[in-house]
């Protein structure tokens, strides 16, 4: 029975661990927290089907400037994060042409349209349909100019793609939610995404379900990740673990654990922000205000207002939540925060936007599975079958070329 190591219990680690064991592997799932504790718990909670392409940098020079001067909420930034990942940025900027980024959206578009699908398994073999809705989410618009460029390019993406939507007046999105104050220029109402009301609960039932099934989960740390013969070794608290393959799935610290190994792979870090509320009347859907960048969704702690990115060295908020719960009390009757502090976390992206998938260049049983950027939570399921299939020899769903580590 081949053996492997996986490091790292968000969604992609959870996700190749639970393929694998599923085609008959022995695997252990390594991390220094519980399954579903970091990036994987602090995302806006929903399984974007309607992600069919990757999110660029803005180019224009108007966009440019506002993120610049500070006039829009959806980018924050500190100069110094700036230096830190300027090649990264660089490479990110570049790949967002529409020339390059045209070349990478069918490569991504092809792991999104598995998305829902392999979620579906792990759900009916989890057991946790209770915390999933299959009624998509909405996009505020609060002027008419925002909204009929977003209808736009829903038109264009339904031509596309065959994605679904449906445009909505502000009354009718009133009627749908009645919670709202204030309805703006309307909706566009994506269909076909799910919803989860707890996502670190979600990431703890498919990892729950892989120890029930014969996974083993160890806590330890992927600093200490070695070479061990012809296999992989960790220390972990009940000792050292060792595999004939080592699966590294850790996100924003992915890099730096494989750095002693050699590689220097470039990574974008957005930080990301949320916190719950205790709104009297909740929405029905998550809602996302497309002035203001911020989602707000309807999760089992309350509403939770979920910001867009900070490039930043360090966890200290950037003024993105102040900003969300302003401009979402204007909204809703919001209520009281429900935690002291908000929740922060790090998105990993990579700068052509698509996810590392495959084995790693140079080293033999060593595999990686990270950089999704905003979709680790949608993706975790549709990259791990993709790796698993690469890692069993079956045939891939997908050409796995242009995921492979060997780009950088």
């Amino acid at each position: 029975m081949p053996t492997a190591l996986v490091l790292g219990a968000g969604m992609a680690g959870v996700g190749i661990a639970l393929q694998l064991l599923r085609r008959g592997w022995s695997v252990t799932l390594v991390d220094r927290k519980l399954p579903g504790l970091e990036t994987s718990y602090g995302n806006a909670g929903i399984i974007q089907a309607e992600a069919v392409e990757p999110y660029p940098m803005p180019r224009d020079l108007a966009a440019m400037a506002a993120i610049a001067l500070g006039r829009t909420n959806d980018v924050h930034y500190e100069w110094r994060a700036l230096f830190d990942q300027g090649r990264a940025l660089f490479g990110y900027w570049r790949h967002s042409a529409p020339r390059g980024h045209g070349r990478i959206t069918p490569a991504y578009a092809a792991l999104i349209r598995q998305a829902t699908s392999e979620h579906q398994q792990f759900i009916t073999l989890a057991g946790a349909d209770a915390l999933i809705r299959r009624d998509g989410f909405r996009v505020l618009h609060r002027s008419g100019a925002g909204m009929d460029k977003d209808v736009a390019q829903a038109e264009r993406l339904k031509s596309a793609y065959g994605v679904a939507f449906r445009a909505m007046t502000p009354d009718e999105l009133r009627g749908a939610e009645p919670a709202l104050a204030e309805a703006g220029a309307g909706a566009v109402h994506w269909l076909e995404p799910w919803t989860v009301s707890d996502p670190g609960a979600l990431v703890q039932a498919y990892a729950d379900y892989f120890c029930r099934a014969g996974g083993r989960f160890a806590s330890g740390e992927a600093g200490s990740l070695q070479s061990a013969g012809s296999g992989w070794r960790v220390d972990a608290d009940g000792g050292r673990v060792e595999a004939e393959h080592a699966v590294v799935a850790l996100g924003p610290w992915s890099p730096e654990a494989l750095r002693p190994l050699g590689y220097r792979i470039p990574m974008v870090r957005k930080r990301g922000y949320h916190r719950h509320y205790k709104a009297p009347r909740p929405l029905e859907l998550p809602l996302m205000d497309a002035a203001h960048g911020y989602v707000l969704a309807p999760m089992a702690r309350g509403m939770r207002i979920t910001t867009g990115a900070h490039l930043a060295r360090t966890d200290l908020p950037s003024g993105q939540l102040q900003v969300a719960e302003a401009a979402a009390r204007d909204l809703i009757a919001l209520g009281a925060a429900v935690e002291a502090n908000p929740w922060s976390g790090t998105r990993p992206c990579m700068p052509d936007m698509l996810p590392v998938i495959g084995p790693a260049p140079r080293h033999r049983g060593l595999w990686l599975h990270f950089g999704h950027g905003h979709q680790g939570f949608t993706l975790g399921p549709a990259t791990g079958r993709l790796l698993a299939e690469m890692m069993t020899g079956a045939a891939p769903f997908t050409d796995p070329a242009p995921y492979s580590a060997a780009r950088f």
